[in-house]
């Protein structure tokens, strides 16, 4: 089997140090993408099209590239992903005006679409039988990692330096990134391979996924999650200012949700593969759901970062569970196109939350909106203790 290979056995941590640097520019790039297009006299309908355009295209373009993975393997798609993330960040320091930031940021979503289901693909893949859980673990920490660095630098590099040094950074982080890629093996050619990649087959296979319990257990989980955390973005500085906190306090708040997430990661994929997937995953929805009610009901600074930790506990309860079904649930021959879905969906999550739950403000209030935030995970804890009943 791979997983007893040497080769393979160094292959996983080079693969999670590429995973973070695979999601950094991301990271790297939202605290400061509104205020850039703002510098380029952007209309606040014009921002809001910038910042959506990249989901627009990432969205489809996961599932295309988790095709491509299932085809030709796991590293091509991932150096291609680099090479032209690399260059949208170095284009968002050339940019001129909000036209051409808009389009390098739909073309920046299709670029970014490889990185998701080749990382993932191959963690699934590589992973020892009994230790999906903790190697998912490991990758979920590479990903929150990329978040928690991404945030923590990105404004104060802009407030000192100016935003080019974000780009810049991003665009050197992600060619150290490709030269990595380029290092790893590239592995055994697919078993899909040659296959039919008719619309009507493509759309068969996407069908034959959502009618497995574990992998509609993981991709309703996943939307759900953030879907809340969409809302949360929205909503949460808003909440704090009507508390008469500042930004500093949005990106605290931000990163002890992100460090704990970070920390629980790889224990909760230990609990994983030793009591299975669903008590991790019932109780990662209840804490996030819990959670995301109380957040609203809070007063001061010291209230809210515990509920965000808490928060941040069921998000690290629930990824590595719902990741480890992904690998368990697909074939080799599918996985790309397993994880391209899984990661599609949690760009959907995030692009649907954020409208739905702002207008649901609008209408009710930011704390009623906040607390509405963990509906949909509500939904989805009951589909799972009820009808998915993931082991």
């Amino acid at each position: 089997m791979s997983q007893s290979n040497p080769r393979h056995r160094r292959l996983l941590p080079l693969n999670f140090i590429v995973t973070f640097l695979c999601f950094l520019d991301t990271t790297l790039l939202i605290p400061v993408l509104s205020l850039y297009a703002a510098s380029l006299n952007a209309s606040v309908g014009m921002i809001g099209l910038i910042i959506g355009l990249y989901s627009m295209t990432h969205i489809p373009a996961n599932i295309f590239f988790g095709r491509i993975v299932d085809r030709a393997g796991y590293k091509a798609p991932l150096v291609l992903g680099l090479l032209f993330d690399a260059l949208c960040m170095f284009g968002y320091a050339l940019v001129r005006t909000p036209l051409a930031l808009a389009l390098l940021r739909g073309f920046h979503g299709i670029a970014g679409g490889a990185a998701g289901p080749a990382t993932m693909s191959l963690t699934a893949q590589h992973a020892a039988p009994t230790k999906k859980g903790r190697g998912m673990g490991l990758y979920g920490m590479a990903v929150g990692g990329a978040t928690l660095v991404g945030y923590g630098l990105s404004g104060t590099l802009a407030t000192r330096l100016g935003y080019n040094a974000v780009f810049y950074l991003g665009f050197g982080l992600l060619l150290v990134g490709l030269v990595l890629a380029l290092l790893m093996p590239p592995g055994q050619l697919p078993p899909a391979a040659g296959t039919s990649v008719s619309f009507r087959d493509q759309f068969r296979k996407v069908a034959n996924l959502f009618r497995r319990r574990g992998l509609l257990t993981s991709y309703s989980c996943i939307f759900a999650q953030y879907f809340a955390f969409g809302g949360v973005a929205t909503l949460l500085p808003l909440y704090l200012q009507n508390l008469g906190m500042t930004a500093f306090h949005v990106g605290m708040l931000l990163a002890v949700f992100a460090v704990v997430f970070v920390l629980f990661m790889y224990p909760s994929g230990l609990l994983s593969d030793r009591l299975g997937r669903g008590i991790p995953i019932i109780s990662g929805l209840g804490l996030s759901l819990l959670s995301l009610v109380l957040l609203p009901a809070q007063q001061t600074f010291l209230t809210l970062a515990l509920v965000m930790a808490v928060y941040g506990i069921g998000y690290a309860l629930l990824f590595p569970s719902i990741t480890a079904l992904v690998a368990e649930c697909s074939a080799t021959a599918e996985r790309g196109l397993a994880t391209g879905i899984f990661h599609a969906l949690l760009t959907a999550g995030v692009a649907i939350g954020a409208p739905v739950i702002g207008w649901v403000a609008r209408m009710t209030g930011v704390e009623v909106g906040l607390a509405l935030s963990a509906s949909a995970e509500a939904l989805v804890l009951v589909l799972v203790v009820f009808v998915l009943r993931p082991r």
